[in-house]
């Protein structure tokens, strides 16, 4: 129920003030998705029809997709050394739910309810990790010194080593947590079984 990480490259500014970097940011939009039946394996049906694409022939109940923005970093050359003070980036998220759009009977709206909330709680762990591995990559960089650098061409080329290294990490951690999450008789089948009535 995720979108492969989308990565940009790195731009290092040597010698920028500080007052011209801005902190890491997390930029979050939500989508919706119309769905109607008055059942929960119409409704089912229904996300099966119109959700979020997933792979090539399927679709998905719901979806995280992120995108990085180039990464810009303070740096600074002293005695020829060149130096990372701080690293900024900017985490696009994308969430993409179905929502009801015709009315339903009491007991079927009481279980959309709890079946949403377990949808909503799958896709807000994606996002969790990947404000993780915006964390893990800020970290990874800043402070990098690199040597006989005047013109920060060695430290450039360290950063976007540890950011890929960091970024091929974190898609693990979301595969994996995929693949937990998706095994047969796993939390989502559950939820879903729950939501049908079986």
């Amino acid at each position: 129920m995720r979108l492969a990480v989308l990565t940009s490259a790195v731009a290092i500014w040597a010698l920028c003030t500080p007052s011209a970097l801005a902190d890491t940011k997390v930029l979050v939009k939500t989508r919706t998705y119309n769905i109607a039946g008055t059942t929960g394996a119409a409704l089912i049906e229904a996300m099966d029809r119109g959700g979020p694409k997933h792979g090539f022939m399927t679709h998905a109940i719901a979806q995280t997709g992120y995108s990085v923005d180039d990464w810009t970093f303070d740096a600074y050359t002293e005695n020829g050394v060149c130096r990372l003070r701080q690293a900024n980036g900017t985490l696009n998220l994308f969430y993409t739910y179905p929502k009801l759009a015709s009315a339903t009977s009491p007991a079927l709206q009481k279980r959309w309810k709890r079946f949403f909330a377990g949808v909503r709680a799958h896709e807000e762990t994606h996002g969790r990790i990947a404000r993780q591995m915006m964390r893990a990559t800020e970290k990874s960089v800043r402070g990098l010194a690199v040597g006989d650098d005047p013109h920060c061409f060695e430290a450039r080329r360290e950063a976007k080593r540890r950011i890929n290294a960091i970024y091929a990490e974190y898609e693990a951690k979301q595969i994996a947590f995929d693949v937990h999450e998706h095994r047969d008789g796993g939390p989502v089948e559950h939820l879903i079984r729950a939501f049908v009535g079986q």
